[in-house]
């Protein structure tokens, strides 16, 4: 088990670079067998390096796609694959170990394409406000896979949201669910990278507890 700062949803890419001993080992050890492939998990809270994390329940397989070992680490290419929930982490492992067990795929039903162009607008519309003010954001013109059940996994990894929101996305337990949560998390979030046009500020955006009285001009008809 691998847990790390942010989440992996299936069917998206994940790079890592290991350097720390514990890990090392995990990584000789999974390339024994094939795939070789680990869990990753978000940290609830602690650091992602020296242990005392506390990791969420629900996680992703993350499938080792290519490794290279420059001096001092090892960086590899991974990919989401299919879903699980820790059941009991074991206490004795030389590095994070787990017993899980796989949640089940989620179905498509071709009565969700609605729900899915809308969801689709809905990310990529957020990815264009959120380009504006950082760089970390997906393209909004990324291309998805054209598997559907991919595509919405795909959509949930791209989706300009919280590691919160995203574990919920996570957890969702039907396709329908899962689109319903990029639609309403995404429409949250976007709210945030949205500037207010002339009347939409509410007065209790107007903050007067900094006000100084002795600024006010009163010759000045503004005041």
């Amino acid at each position: 088990m691998f847990p790390l700062g942010s989440v992996l949803f299936p069917y998206m890419p994940l790079q890592l670079r290991v350097f720390e001993e514990r890990y090392l080992m995990m990584l000789a050890s999974i390339l024994e067998s094939e795939p070789a492939e680990f869990g990753v998990v978000l940290i609830e809270r602690g650091q992602e390096v020296g242990g005392g994390e506390h990791p969420f329940s629900t996680g992703t397989v993350a499938q080792v796609l290519e490794l290279v070992a420059p001096e001092g680490f090892v960086g590899l290419v991974a990919q989401g694959d299919r879903r699980i929930e820790v059941i009991e982490w074991r206490q004795d492992a030389p590095y994070p170990q787990a017993v899980v067990r796989e949640l089940p795929a989620l179905v498509w039903d071709d009565a969700l394409t609605p729900l899915r162009v809308l969801a689709e607008q809905t990310v990529r519309r957020t990815l264009s406000l959120a380009s504006e003010f950082t760089d970390d954001a997906w393209s909004a013109n990324v291309a998805l896979s054209e598997d559907p059940v991919e595509a919405a996994w795909q959509l949930a990894g791209i989706a300009p949201v919280g590691p919160l929101d995203q574990v919920a996305m996570l957890r969702s337990t039907s396709m329908a669910g899962l689109l319903r949560a990029i639609f309403d998390h995404t429409e949250a979030a976007a709210d945030a990278y949205r500037v207010p046009g002339p009347g939409e500020l509410d007065a209790d955006d107007l903050n007067t507890d900094d006000l100084d009285p002795d600024d006010l001009d009163p010759d000045d008809p503004k005041a």
